[in-house]
């Protein structure tokens, strides 16, 4: 029987063993087990939490897009005009709470995912128009609504294709220079619209 109270940390004991579980074996061809078991509890009692392998999964998604968004929100806070906005969004995706080497891992074992499962595909579905609403609060103060839309959709894809492109090279992954190259774009994009 599993302990009054214990179940919020077990909960997210057992998403950390899943998100390192899956960096360390780059891909979701982990088994509940192997995940409860670096948890530091049954498999019986995983199953208990989140049930098939899958639920586990769509939980691990859901806390990565939870973390990003609470970590997003917080940065937009703080943001003192439209540019800033931007350069929170772009900043905030490559933290080193966002940029880990098995978060990085986890991310990129989740999109090869959601190629064949609708749930997690849902959830990438729900992490772009977060990205793409952040992006536009800052954008849209800067330039036309439609040059912003362009504008967001391209930062998006930077975003998104440097964390790849970071993730995959040896060695630790360097946010700097993939912020610097994002924050080129922004720079450039606005000269454009002067």
């Amino acid at each position: 029987m599993p302990k009054v109270g214990m179940e919020p940390i077990r909960r997210k004991a057992l998403i950390d063993a899943a998100i390192s579980a899956i960096g360390e074996r780059g891909s979701l061809d982990v088994t509940m087990s192997e995940i409860a078991g670096r948890a530091g509890v049954s498999s019986a009692l995983a199953h208990h939490y989140f049930g098939a392998k899958e639920e586990l999964l769509q939980a691990t998604m859901r806390h990565l897009l939870t973390e990003l968004d609470a970590d997003a929100r917080a940065e937009l806070r703080a943001a003192r005009s439209p540019r800033e906005r931007v350069l929170a969004v772009i900043a905030v995706n490559f933290s080193d709470k966002q940029f880990r080497p098995e978060t990085i891992a986890a991310w990129l074992t989740f999109y090869v995912a959601a190629q064949n499962s609708p749930s997690l595909r849902r959830l990438l579905r729900i992490y772009a128009r977060r990205l793409h609403s952040n992006l536009m609060s800052g954008l849209a103060g800067l330039m036309s609504r439609d040059e912003a839309e362009r504008a967001a959709e391209a930062i998006a894809a930077l975003i998104d294709g440097l964390y790849i492109r970071r993730a995959l090279r040896d060695g630790t992954p360097n946010a700097a220079s993939a912020i610097s190259l994002a924050e080129d774009y922004l720079n450039a994009k606005l000269l454009q619209n002067k």
